[in-house]
């Protein structure tokens, strides 16, 4: 029961104030880009802040990011996973451009916080044009020097589950030429997909060796997919 109402209350502040930094977001953007990045690392710590205060779920980093741009190639389970790495990603280093499918940028809030962010958003329905704008989004995320973050998988998978990576993973890594980082995570046990109640516990976010983007396309996913199989531990 308690931990119900943890949960609700986290949600509850998860949404809420992901509505007061939406509405915010026109006087921020008039500040400019540091301001919008200050913006959404701040929004990022206070929901990763709630959830170790309210549902026990904390997390820690295995392994260590190069420096400067990446390529990073994470599994997906949780919303968690797509907060943490602009955290990861501290300052200097601008706020990463990650890939995320058409169809999130519908959700109102999502949508927000998509405005002036220079995510790269592919229509996945749209076939070799999705491709382009994938290409087109890599080359906007290397003028800037930013760190892409993309989710080969294509969308979140429940915890020992593992769904095919799609082949966009690999065309962004051939186009930019930055080192590919496979990252592992087990998000999905402690903030389940659509999961309402969140489950005390310590995520781990494992970051592998990186991958040479110039390794030929079937080489470089060959090798991406076995990194990623293996279990986010250290």
């Amino acid at each position: 029961m308690l931990r119900l109402l943890r949960s609700a209350l986290f949600n509850l502040f998860f949404y809420g104030l992901s509505a007061i930094m939406v509405l915010a977001l026109p006087l921020v953007t008039r500040r400019g880009e540091a301001a919008m990045q200050a913006h959404i690392r701040l929004w990022a710590r206070l929901v990763l802040g709630a959830a170790r205060r309210l549902c026990g779920i904390s997390w820690r980093v295995v392994g260590h990011l190069p420096a400067g741009p990446a390529l990073i190639a994470s599994r997906h389970q949780s919303a968690f996973d797509t907060i943490v790495w602009f955290l990861l990603l501290a300052p200097p280093a601008p706020t990463p451009a990650y890939v995320l499918k058409r169809e999130l940028t519908r959700i109102p809030l999502v949508g927000g916080f998509c405005d002036g962010l220079g995510l790269i958003v592919v229509d996945r329905d749209a076939g070799s044009a999705a491709i382009r704008a994938l290409l087109r989004g890599g080359d906007a995320a290397m003028r800037a020097g930013r760190t892409i973050v993309i989710f080969p998988e294509g969308t979140r998978a429940p915890p020992g589950t593992m769904l095919p990576l799609q082949p966009g993973v690999a065309a962004l890594a051939q186009r930019t030429g930055l080192p590919v980082i496979p990252v592992t995570t087990d998000s999905g046990r402690h903030w389940g997909r659509r999961a309402f109640v969140k489950k005390p516990g310590v995520i781990t976010v494992a970051i592998g060796a990186a991958l040479p983007a110039r390794l030929p396309r079937q080489a470089l996913m060959r090798e991406l997919a076995v990194a990623l199989a293996a279990p986010p531990c250290g």
